[in-house]
């Protein structure tokens, strides 16, 4: 890393300085709530809607299960307890702390340090509508989950009662740059200068990256996200065996989630919908779905290696970049490093995996125009 550009673009910004946040799923909203509410003067730019993205496809189970090595385990360790902070001066976000129960090919992998082995008698306690327990399954009780659309708007409102200002249908057209920093960003509503930019924009980052001749590898890995109207009740904790991952909102909503595995018919939403609806009712007592309300490709922004990408754009001052995989999970955590980061100059050593600068980005400086 250049240290030189590192130590300026760390320099604090002060109160009256100005931060423009590009995207307004959860994890611009998290990071445009945590600056606003250290001082900063904050807009936030989104191309469509709040949370219209990745975000209104999330499973939003706030999973920090992993396997080894994990080069940012340190996130995934304070990710939970940064949400019980988040939830007490938000509570809008209505997190249900219900525990999340994994068994089956694949599950026993990884253990997690507060994961407990349940028999099948603690698992039919847990979760008295499954049909076929297994003998033993690994249940982490302080892992939970939240509805990623509503906690969007609560973080975006929490923001916007600091101050914030948020413009949606407003697409990023390009960037101004002056001696190698940019001032402003063009946008289909106009011109909006700027102290900092940072971009959360998800898959978007990519084309925004290579407005600043300085793309990043953020590729759009698709999964299919299905959504059923169920009676309540039928599932407690949030259930992720080798037949299905689900979980269910306390108005009865069935969520569910699968891997993507091609484009053919016979794997289209619709068609990987229906074999999931025959798995959840073959796996659960009582369980009559109807035809889901939703089902549909989610496509989550991830980057080649797989790791978030957290940090100052090199060779581009004023420019700073966040996009997360998993997105949900590490929205509260990373919001607040990044708002420490931008405003207080104080590098997390939590988010030194994360940096920009990992990628070979030595492509020559864009033209500098005024």
């Amino acid at each position: 890393m250049d240290q030189s550009r590192d130590k300026e673009d760390l320099m604090a910004l002060t109160p009256d300085k100005h931060i423009v946040v590009i995207g307004a799923g959860i994890v611009g909203a998290s990071l445009a709530y945590h600056l606003a509410d250290k001082g900063a003067k904050v807009t936030v730019v989104e191309a469509a809607e709040i949370a219209s993205g990745v975000t209104a496809t999330s499973f939003a189970w706030i999973n920090t299960t992993h396997g080894e090595p994990d080069p940012i385990a340190q996130l995934r360790r304070e990710a939970i307890k940064e949400y019980h902070r988040l939830e007490a001066q938000l509570p809008a976000l209505n997190i249900r702390w219900t525990g999340a129960l994994s068994y089956g090919e694949g599950q026993s992998e990884v253990s997690p340090a507060h994961a407990q082995l349940l028999s099948r008698s603690q698992i039919l306690a847990l979760e008295p509508n499954l049909k076929q327990p297994p003998q033993q399954a690994v249940y982490v009780a302080q892992e939970g989950a939240l509805d990623a659309v509503a906690a969007t708007h609560a973080l975006i409102a929490g923001a916007q009662a600091n101050g914030a200002k948020v413009l949606t249908q407003t697409r990023v057209l390009g960037f101004k740059t002056l001696h190698g920093t940019v001032t402003a960003i063009e946008t289909s509503n106009g011109t909006l200068v700027a102290d900092t930019v940072v971009l959360a924009a998800g898959t978007g980052i990519a084309e925004l990256t290579q407005m600043l001749n300085r793309p990043l590898p953020v590729q759009a890995s698709p999964c299919i996200f299905i959504r059923y109207t169920a009676q309540p009740g039928l599932v407690q904790t949030i259930i992720s065996n080798s037949a299905m991952e689900v979980r269910q909102a306390a108005d009865g909503t069935l969520l569910a989630a699968e891997d993507y595995l091609d484009d053919s018919a016979e794997n289209q939403p619709s068609a990987v919908a229906q074999r999931t609806t025959k798995a959840i009712e073959s796996e659960l007592e009582g369980a009559a779905l109807s035809e889901p309300e939703l089902a549909c490709v989610g496509l989550r922004p991830i980057s080649i290696d797989r790791l978030p990408i957290v940090g100052y754009l090199p060779n581009v001052s004023g420019v700073y970049v966040c996009t997360l995989h998993p997105g949900v999970a590490l929205a509260a955590i990373v919001g607040r490093l990044v708002s420490e980061e931008i405003l207080d100059a104080k590098l997390s050593d939590a988010l030194t995996a994360c940096r920009p600068d990992r990628f070979c980005l030595d492509t020559p400086a864009r033209h500098e125009r005024p």
